[in-house]
């Protein structure tokens, strides 16, 4: 998980890979064959046989039934660039996102200066465009400064390129602020992001209310306030008809929510993080930092609720939800320390487990880091079909790897996951037909 990402040429020599397995949640397809990629594109998919006889200048690459699969998209990310470049920059986010098989991420706006207006938009383009690593896209502000009161530039950003608007982790408390970024958003077709999160019951918490944080002695919140913004979120989105992404559903009330939502018809689609499927509020065990979050780890029966959503495909997308922080933001008592992961390189490994426990089909689970977040932001990857880009992923579905956070290559280290056993290792990840690493 530490080698060096390689640069290579834009449209370099055509590449085949042969004697793969090809997991495609778009077609539906899971089984052998190969995969030619000319000019930045997928040329040609072979399922079910072999690539026959190729040129001479095309690079092949014996997959040796290894997975192929369309290259990750992440999108809920944060970089501490602009402003905060000791936390994280866009260069060093996108070498982790390569050696983890995100081949494309969206950045959150709450950096400094907050992302909401165009230049700042345009800045982040220009600078993923420099790194020539991943593809980097950002999410616009909802509001000015993501301080909850003012409309920020919504239609302006999105013509400059941002792909949702979002104030990130922090909740719009104001509801007619709300329904007019909903309402505004909806006249430019544009998506809305928002965390549910009543702050009043949330302000202060470092963990979820109950019997594991009164013995720790914690300040908590009721797992309540994240049912209580959703449904005032739904019933803003029934009244305006703009579309909501939920961000990080958590808890098993919210979840029923949201299902009743669905039904109704209602333009709704829900996120969930890696972690909150990976862990539960006992893994803070002697108050580890790594694992105080935002939202916080919730009780066993949520984070089995959660499971269950994803499985179900009531929650179509996980994100890593990666947040870094230094050592000395979280080398505090857990109260005072700053909440977030990393979890860029870790988000397909940590996710493969539910395959290799038998919880969620592989396939389902891929789609929810492929196809279904391309398909929600309108993005052509995500699927490996003849004319699609050729954002890739190969991995041994079934090497092991243990986690070791001080060899990630994210500037900040915490990651949760750290000292886990996982199983599954990318071999090499591309982007537009370009090797970003491994190969």
């Amino acid at each position: 998980m530490t080698a060096t990402p390689i640069h290579a040429p834009a449209h370099g020599r055509p590449i085949a890979f042969a004697n793969v397995r090809l997991v495609d949640p778009a077609s539906g397809y899971d089984g052998p064959g190969g995969l030619i990629v000319t000019e930045g594109v997928i040329a040609d998919v072979v399922k079910g046989g072999d690539l026959g006889s190729l040129a001479k200048d095309v690079e092949v690459v014996d997959g040796r039934g290894a997975m192929l699969l369309p290259g990750l998209v992440d999108i809920r990310v944060k970089t501490g660039e602009p402003g905060a470049e000791t936390k994280e920059t866009l260069k060093s986010a996108a070498l982790a996102a390569a050696a983890g098989g995100v081949t494309s991420m969206v950045v959150q706006p709450d950096t400094h200066p907050v992302i909401d207006e165009p230049s700042v938009v345009d800045f982040i383009l220009r600078r993923a465009r420099d790194i020539e690593l991943v593809k980097v896209y950002p999410a616009g502000a909802a509001t000015k400064g993501v301080e909850g009161q003012r409309m920020a530039e919504i239609g302006l950003m999105a013509e400059a390129g941002c792909l949702y608007i979002t104030d990130a982790d922090r909740t719009i408390v104001d509801s007619k602020v709300l329904r007019r970024v909903l309402s505004y958003a909806k006249a430019f077709g544009v998506l809305v992001a928002h965390r549910p999160a009543d702050p009043w019951l949330s302000a202060g918490a470092a963990a979820s209310e109950g019997e594991f944080a009164s013995r720790m002695g914690l300040p908590s919140v009721p797992a309540v306030a994240e049912k209580i913004m959703l449904e005032r979120d739904l019933a803003l989105v029934e009244l305006t008809g703009a579309r909501l992404l939920v961000d990080q559903l958590t808890t098993s009330d919210a979840i029923e929510s949201f299902r009743q939502a669905q039904a109704k018809g209602l333009p709704v689609t829900a996120t969930t993080s890696i972690n909150h499927l990976s862990f539960n509020e006992i893994d803070i065990g002697d108050y580890r930092t790594f694992c105080k979050l935002d939202p916080p780890l919730r009780s066993e029966d949520d984070r089995q609720a959660v499971i269950e959503a994803v499985a179900s495909g009531l929650i179509s997308i996980v994100v890593s939800a990666h947040a870094p922080a230094p050592a000395e933001d979280k080398r505090l008592p857990y109260d005072e320390a700053a909440p977030g992961a990393v979890g860029l390189q870790t988000l397909l490994p940590a996710l493969l487990a539910f395959h290799h426990e038998g919880r969620i089909p592989l396939i389902d689970l891929i789609r929810t880091v492929t196809s279904a977040p391309a398909d929600l932001l309108g993005l052509p990857q995500g699927r490996l079909a003849k004319g699609a880009p050729a954002d890739l992923v190969l991995c041994d579905l079934n090497a092991p790897l243990v986690i070791d956070a001080d060899k990630l290559i994210s500037k900040s280290k915490n990651s949760p996951f750290d000292g886990r056993r996982l199983q599954g290792k990318v071999l090499r990840t591309v982007v537009d037909g370009r090797t970003v690493f491994g190969g």
